[in-house]
This record gives C-alpha cells, sequence and structure tokens, in this order.
C-alpha cells in the first residue's frame, strides 16, 4: 500500500520563520551575487592592468636608441677622462659645465683623481657645505644666480625674512665662498663657484 502524506496547516510559528528563512536566503544569495560581481570586475581590471604593463615592459626592452646615437655619443666625457688618467690608477672625477644666465657667461672645468679627494680632510668641508643647508639661502643663491644682486632686490623678495635676517644669510654665504660683495650691498656668485654649486644641486636631486 503507498504511503500517503497528509499536509499540516502551517502554524504561525512556523510561518514566520519560513519567512525569516526566506529573507536570509535572498540576502545571502543577493549578497554572493554582489561579490562574484566585484570579484569579476577586480580580475578584469588586474588583467587591463599586467597587459598595460606587459606593453610597456616590451617596449622599453625593444627600444632601440635614437637614430644616429652610440655608447661613445653619450658617455663622451667619461670616455675622454679615461684617455687621460693612468689605467692603473684609482680614477679620476671631472665635472665641467656652460651656463648662460642672461647676463653673464659662464664656461668651468675641474678634474681631480681619486687619491688626492680620499686624501683630503672631509670635515674642512663641512662649514663649505653646511653654509649651504638652508632653503633661504639656496634661494638667494637662485635669485643672485638669475640677476637679483642687490640686497634692495632681496629683501622684496616673499619669505626672506626680516632685512636683519637677510644680511644674516648673506654673511654666512659669503664666508663660506659662495658669495662675494661688491659696493652698495650688491653681491655676485664667484664665476668659479657657479658650476660647483649647480653639480652639487645635481648630486643632491633624487
Amino acid at each position: 500500500m503507498p504511503e500517503r502524506f497528509v499536509l499540516m496547516p502551517e502554524t504561525r510559528q512556523q510561518k514566520s520563520r519560513n519567512r525569516q528563512l526566506r529573507a536570509f536566503v535572498r540576502l545571502y544569495v543577493s549578497t554572493n551575487l554582489r561579490t562574484l560581481a566585484v570579484v569579476a570586475s577586480v580580475e578584469e581590471r588586474l588583467a587591463a592592468l599586467e597587459a598595460q604593463v606587459a606593453g610597456l615592459v616590451g617596449e622599453r626592452v625593444g627600444a632601440r636608441p635614437e637614430t644616429g646615437v652610440t655608447p661613445e655619443d653619450v658617455f663622451w666625457a667619461l670616455d675622454g677622462l679615461k684617455q687621460r688618467i693612468p689605467a692603473d690608477g684609482t680614477g679620476a672625477l671631472l665635472y665641467t659645465g656652460t651656463v648662460d644666465t642672461g647676463d653673464r657667461h659662464y664656461d668651468w672645468q675641474y678634474g681631480a683623481t681619486v687619491d688626492d679627494l680620499l686624501d683630503d680632510d672631509w670635515s674642512a668641508l663641512a662649514g663649505t657645505l653646511s653654509a649651504l643647508a638652508h632653503p633661504v639661502r639656496l634661494r638667494l643663491l637662485r635669485e643672485i644666480l638669475g640677476g637679483r644682486h642687490g640686497t634692495a632686490d632681496l629683501a622684496g623678495l616673499d619669505g626672506i625674512g626680516t632685512t636683519g635676517q637677510l644680511h644674516h644669510h648673506l654673511r654666512q654665504l659669503a664666508a663660506a665662498g659662495w658669495l662675494r660683495s661688491g659696493a652698495r650691498g650688491h653681491y655676485d656668485i664667484p664665476p668659479e663657484r657657479v658650476v660647483p654649486l649647480l653639480a652639487i644641486l645635481t648630486a643632491a636631486r633624487r
């Protein structure tokens, strides 16, 4: 004899539980669908980013130097220096530059062997370097190199401070050899200091 099932009417408590269960199931399904959509979107973005990176790397690896540019052209100064120093020595350094500020022109070159540099007392250079370790002094040097030579012009710059502070900075720079004072509050960077100053600033850049 086949089994018979009798459906009993739901009680009020069972109906409440069933509604809560159905609400929970809908929330669970909806949340997981949104999560899957977010994951798919992230994966698509990662794939696109990887493709872009791969393209950039390919361009960098496969890039060829410009027409007519050879390694000899790039390292012409270094190659010239190597030809002028002993092959069995510890090496040498060379810095050179040509600077045109509009009203003045500077050409400068200086070299030193590594042996001479290592034999020097580096602590004796602390005062020369520390004079540059102030943002106002660096700005003053830039302005003076750019054509502002008088204290009246320099005092009118924003952020320089009081007149007393301005003269203090100028004296410190002059004492360290970075400035040369003239008549009537006129200041210049000594010609032999222009390229070395720019070389120090270049070396300090990251």
